[in-house]
């Protein structure tokens, strides 16, 4: 679960039998001491994906993630616990959008999962890695983001396990493939919202990409195409309205902690 010091890692017995040690042998190598409670009755694998809107207007929101980065294993852990819920494994990924047609190459930038808190370092690094610029027209290109977001490597670790993707930006989604005539545009994309649905997934829906139990999409996003037909028709959405082309000033990181330990 969590660091009594800074190279302690709390994890459930269930985490540590799945992986037969292997990520876990790494961190003992790299002074890592290794706990496994068994005494937590909610102990939960917890994957995060950070999808956010790069472009110019979103300095303000980009600035609050850098800053708390480095604590935002502790703090989220802290939350959990006095909620009575324990982290059994915490891994985070970052995807970064903007435009296709209007920045090319620059118009998605993904990371791998990072471990934490081992890889805290290394998270930092990729947040501070942040630039922020470009865009375009108003609209981005967030459903592809969101794609990108559906289809990651999601941890089949624990008993229960959560898979959240957090979401921000200030304005509206293009319709899937209007950035199709970029020579960068993804092949392997969905291609249309419907077919984005489907890969969601509901209830009864097999072959889709998250489990229904454990997934969780919380949105931080204005009333505006893409994000309204999200959050009217799929399940496990939980909603913030934001401003258009604020850059979620009026969001702040308590906020932000508060959204992802509800969703859990």
């Amino acid at each position: 679960m969590y660091i009594s010091s800074d190279k302690v890692m709390m994890i459930c017995d269930s985490c540590l039998k799945k992986r037969k040690n292997k990520k876990y042998i790494t961190l003992l190598k790299k002074g890592w001491a290794i706990k496994v409670g068994s005494n937590y009755k909610m102990t939960y694998a917890v994957d995060i994906v950070f999808v956010i809107d790069a472009t110019n207007s979103m300095t303000g929101l980009i600035e609050t993630i850098k800053a708390h980065t480095i604590n935002f294993y502790k703090d989220l852990v802290a939350k959990m616990t006095s909620k009575n819920k324990c982290i059994g494994a915490l891994r985070i990924k970052l995807i970064i959008f903007r435009d296709y047609l209007a920045d090319e190459k620059d118009a998605l930038r993904m990371t791998r999962f990072y471990v934490l808190p081992a890889e805290t370092k290394e998270f930092e690094r990729a947040v501070n890695a942040i630039k922020v610029f470009g865009g375009g027209d108003d609209p981005e290109d967030g459903l592809e983001a969101l794609a990108f977001a559906i289809r990651s490597n999601w941890s089949k670790e624990c008993t229960k396990r959560r898979q959240i993707i957090v979401l921000w930006s200030d304005d509206a989604a293009h319709p899937l493939g209007f950035g199709k005539s970029s020579p960068y545009y993804p092949k392997t994309m969905a291609a249309d919202f419907n077919e984005l649905t489907r890969w969601w997934g509901d209830k009864d829906s097999e072959g889709s990409y998250m489990d229904f139990n454990s997934k969780r999409l919380i949105l931080f996003t204005p009333k505006l195409y893409g994000w309204n037909e999200i959050r009217n028709n799929w399940d496990n959405v939980i909603y913030y309205e934001s401003e258009i082309g604020e850059g979620l000033r009026d969001v702040n990181y308590d906020q932000i902690i508060n959204a992802i330990c509800n969703s859990i």
